[in-house]
């Protein structure tokens, strides 16, 4: 059985959970392996991975999560498919924040619902691009009212700073989850949201623990890579190695983290995926992988437990560290620095 936890009364979810960025059109999937990633979303599903998480900016992947609820229906039966919980998100364009409305919200979120085929979504995760666009708070009572309605169970944010989650429950928004990037490269949810987020009972579901793929035997030895890269993810999560201290403290990183994957006989990325389950108020972490045969190193990093001898040397390289600095993607919101201009901030569609 996978660990699970209680995000509300009521609603448990796994602590693992599948990542569905890297099925997105926009990564290369094709219609001819739509049928194979529903096959291994089933796999996952009879594994005890009962989390799946998603966005409206997913390109195809609400639909593709849509089409695996239903075949899981029919294969394992409705109560089977009242276990999985679908978490998507409420990305409006940055150019839409000013024009957003009730409609708006209500029609983003009338899609996702077709998309899905659920009648009430699980969870919605809320993002907001630009701070200073005044209709934030507005958005956060229409989302209240779209609950209240019976259209969303539960409602969290994503990548919302420790100052705009406040703001966001002083409002009166009833957060379950935060979403943000945590890794053993990236601490910045320590820099004040984790505090916020224990007093508040908000658990932190985490994407990015394996950065891109980075942390894993991979890349250990190899030397710097100099892009271009094949994807997006790897130029992001390049970015972050050099704000954490370089390539040469990655790989004294790496190679701490393999001595103790060859001890527990686990391979590096159950060791940073532990790492960040075993931090205060983590409720999960989002595992992007793209098919079934990640599948039993998601298991396999559920199992593990580090003792604290192991706990002690990845300890001896964090301290190491040089970044990132700041608060929870403060480095992304800057459209004109590195982070920020490789963001893509128009993904969504205006509902009709």
């Amino acid at each position: 059985m996978i660990e699970t936890v209680e995000l509300a009364a009521g609603y448990s979810v796994s602590r693992l959970l599948k990542g569905g960025w890297q099925l997105s059109e926009g990564h290369g999937r094709t219609a001819a392996t739509a049928d194979q990633a529903v096959a291994d979303m089933i796999a996952f599903a009879d594994a005890g991975i009962t989390g799946f998480d998603c966005a409206d900016i997913y390109t195809g992947v609400e639909e593709l999560i849509g089409q695996f609820r239903e075949r899981y229906r029919r294969e394992r039966g409705q109560e089977a498919v009242d276990g999985i919980k679908v978490h998507t998100k409420f990305v409006p364009d940055w150019g839409a924040l000013g024009r957003v409305d009730r409609a708006y919200v209500e029609g983003v979120i009338d899609r996702s619902r077709h998309r899905l085929g659920q009648e009430r979504l699980d969870l919605v995760q809320f993002h907001w691009w630009n701070y200073a666009e005044p209709r934030l708070a507005e958005t956060t009572h229409w989302l209240a009212d779209l609950q209240r309605a019976g259209k969303i169970d539960q409602l969290g944010g994503t990548n919302f700073d420790t100052k705009h989650t406040a703001a966001l429950v002083d409002a009166g928004m009833r957060l379950v989850s935060m979403q943000v990037q945590y890794s053993l490269l990236d601490a910045r949810p320590e820099n004040g949201l984790i505090a916020l987020a224990a007093h508040h009972r908000i658990g932190l579901l985490c994407y990015g623990a394996l950065a891109g793929g980075f942390l894993g035997e991979r890349w250990l030895g190899q030397p710097e890579p100099k892009g271009p890269f094949e994807n997006r993810s790897l130029t992001k999560y390049k970015l972050i190695i050099d704000e954490f201290g370089g390539w040469d403290l990655f790989q004294a990183l790496l190679r701490a983290l393999k001595r103790i994957a060859d001890k527990h006989s686990v391979g590096i990325g159950a060791v940073a995926t532990r790492h960040v389950l075993d931090r205060p108020q983590v409720a999960g972490v989002i595992v992007g992988a793209r098919n079934a045969r990640h599948l039993a190193d998601m298991v396999t990093a559920d199992r593990l437990r580090l003792d604290a001898a192991d706990k002690a040397a990845i300890a001896a390289v964090l301290a190491e560290r040089k970044g990132p600095k700041g608060d929870t993607f403060e480095l992304e919101r800057d459209r004109q620095g590195p982070h920020g201009r490789i963001m893509k901030y128009d993904l969504n569609t205006v509902p009709a």
